[in-house]
C-alpha cells in the first residue's frame, strides 16, 4: 500500500493533470458499479424485481459514461479549481493560510460554485449519455438536483473543512476523490431512483413554498 502511495505521488508530481484525470475516471467508474450493486440488492431484498432479474447485471455503458464524467470533468476541472481557489484566496484576498477566515472562505466558495456546478453537469451529462431528449433531461435535473444539493450540502462542507485546513493543495483533489467514491455511488444511485416518492416530496415541498411566497 505504501508503495502504491509513493507511485501515485510520483505520478502526481510528474503529470499532475493526467494523474488527476485518470484517477477520477477510475474512482467514478467504481462508484457507479457500487451504486448499481446497491440498487440491485436493495430492490432484491424488497422483492421489487422478478425472479429472472435476480442476478446482478452491470450496465457497462452506464459505468463507461460515469467514468468519462470523472475523467473529462471532475479530474481537469477539480485540478484547476483547487489550485486556482488557493491562489486567489491566498494572494489576491491576502488571507492567512489555515486561518479561520481562510478555511471558511474556501468552504463557502466551493459550496456555492463548484458543488452545484458539479451536480448540474453530472445530471445533464448522464442524461445525454443515456440518449435522453433535452426536455426529459430538464425534467430529470429538476427532479434530482435539489434533493442531491440538499443532502450533499449537509456533508461536503464538513469534509472540506478538514480538506482545506489540513491537506496540502497538491493532495486536495486526491482527498476529494476518495470521498467522491462514495459521492459517485450516491449520485449514481440517486439518478437511478427516477421518480421515487421521497424525491417527489422534495419537489412538492418546494412548489408549496413557492406558492405560499407568491400568495403572500
Amino acid at each position: 500500500m505504501l508503495r502504491l502511495w509513493r507511485w501515485y505521488q510520483n505520478c502526481l508530481a510528474a503529470h499532475p493533470l493526467k494523474t488527476q484525470m485518470i484517477s477520477s475516471g477510475l474512482i467514478w467508474g467504481v462508484g457507479d458499479i457500487a451504486a448499481q450493486s446497491i440498487t440491485h440488492y436493495t430492490a432484491k431484498n424488497n422483492r421489487r424485481i422478478s425472479d429472472e432479474n435476480k442476478e446482478l447485471k452491470i450496465n457497462w455503458k452506464r459505468v463507461a459514461a460515469t467514468s468519462l464524467f470523472g475523467f473529462g470533468f471532475v479530474g481537469p476541472v477539480g485540478h484547476f479549481w483547487y489550485e486556482g481557489l488557493d491562489r486567489v484566496i491566498r494572494f489576491r484576498l491576502k488571507m492567512q493560510p489555515n486561518s479561520f477566515r481562510f478555511v471558511a472562505t474556501k468552504v463557502a466558495v466551493d459550496g456555492i460554485i463548484f458543488g452545484p456546478l458539479d451536480l448540474l453537469v453530472f445530471f445533464t451529462f448522464m442524461g445525454f449519455a443515456n440518449g435522453k431528449a433535452v426536455p426529459q433531461i430538464k425534467e430529470d435535473v429538476k427532479r434530482d438536483f435539489i434533493p442531491a444539493l440538499i443532502m450533499e450540502g449537509g456533508i461536503w462542507p464538513m469534509l472540506q473543512v478538514a480538506n482545506f485546513r489540513f491537506v496540502p493543495v497538491r493532495n486536495q483533489l486526491l482527498y476529494v476523490n476518495f470521498f467522491c467514491l462514495l459521492d459517485s455511488c450516491f449520485l449514481s444511485w440517486l439518478e437511478q431512483q427516477e421518480d421515487a416518492p421521497w424525491k417527489q416530496w422534495f419537489t412538492s415541498f418546494l412548489r408549496l413554498e413557492k406558492k405560499e411566497g407568491q400568495s403572500g
